[in-house]
């Protein structure tokens, strides 16, 4: 499995057009010796996952505003099966919104992980903590050499929301457009063409958003079977299944 240092964090609204550009991060090794914040008041959350690039990554969600996004500090397999994921929040001369959307920030999957299994999940940051069962999703191989670097997305549990997480340089991040239905199972995420002066730099950082659909079925086995058709921006028509069940 390739080493995977830098890690972006981005939030989206629950609207069509769902990206924030230029946000990545490094977050602690797994397994370090940051702990969970103490004292004070601590308010439970609402928090999601869903599994991304072939069982490699994990998206965790959280609601807040959408320019101020919680950054992974650090991560662990605790004792009892639970996947520990502390967060930390932007830095404080950030300015931050006063809109509530869903953000997703990326944590590498251990590689004792099985993707197959559910995995029960605690989220903690600076005064809060929530948790969430992430359910599994059957079909991922993380040591498949072939799908390093390629796009990538799973449902959440905000209606009709997905991550769709593309690989490239931190400081050009696709913006989505559009994403309606364009089948019976599949839909079609359009990105905006960049200018053509646009000057990127030359790292290789996965960019996550969040977009929506409306028009699907709920499915109930699990498994939606939904593909993601990416096009515009550097996508010509590059499907993506869409983990979990919306």
């Amino acid at each position: 499995m390739a080493v995977r240092n830098a890690l972006t964090a981005l939030g989206a609204g629950a609207v069509m057009l769902l990206a924030l550009a230029g946000c990545t991060t490094a977050p602690a090794s797994p397994g370090s010796s940051s702990s969970v914040p103490t004292g004070g008041e601590v308010s439970e959350v609402e928090v999601d996952a869903t599994w991304l690039d072939d069982g490699r990554m994990i998206g965790i969600i959280t609601y807040g505003s959408s320019t101020c996004i919680p950054v992974v500090e650090d991560a662990a397999l605790q004792d009892n099966g639970t996947f520990a994921v502390i967060l930390a929040d932007p830095d404080e001369d950030t300015v931050c919104t006063a809109d509530m959307v869903p953000r997703v920030a990326l944590v590498e999957a251990l590689p004792d992980m099985d993707p197959a299994v559910d995995l029960e999940i605690t989220v903690a940051g600076d005064g809060y903590t929530g948790d969430t069962e992430l359910d599994a999703v059957q079909g991922l191989d993380p040591s498949n050499t072939a799908s390093e670097y390629a796009p990538s997305a799973g449902w959440i549990d905000t209606d009709d929301s997905f991550v769709i997480v593309t690989w490239g340089s931190s400081t050009c991040v696709p913006v989505v457009e559009s994403t309606a239905v364009s089948g019976a199972a599949e839909v079609t995420v359009t990105f905006v063409d960049p200018p053509a002066d646009q000057v990127c730099t030359m790292d290789m950082v996965p960019r996550a958003l969040i977009t929506s659909v409306s028009g699907l079925g709920d499915d109930s086995d699990g498994d939606s079977g939904i593909t993601a058709v990416l096009v515009g921006d550097d996508f010509d028509n590059v499907r993506v299944p869409i983990y979990g069940s919306n």
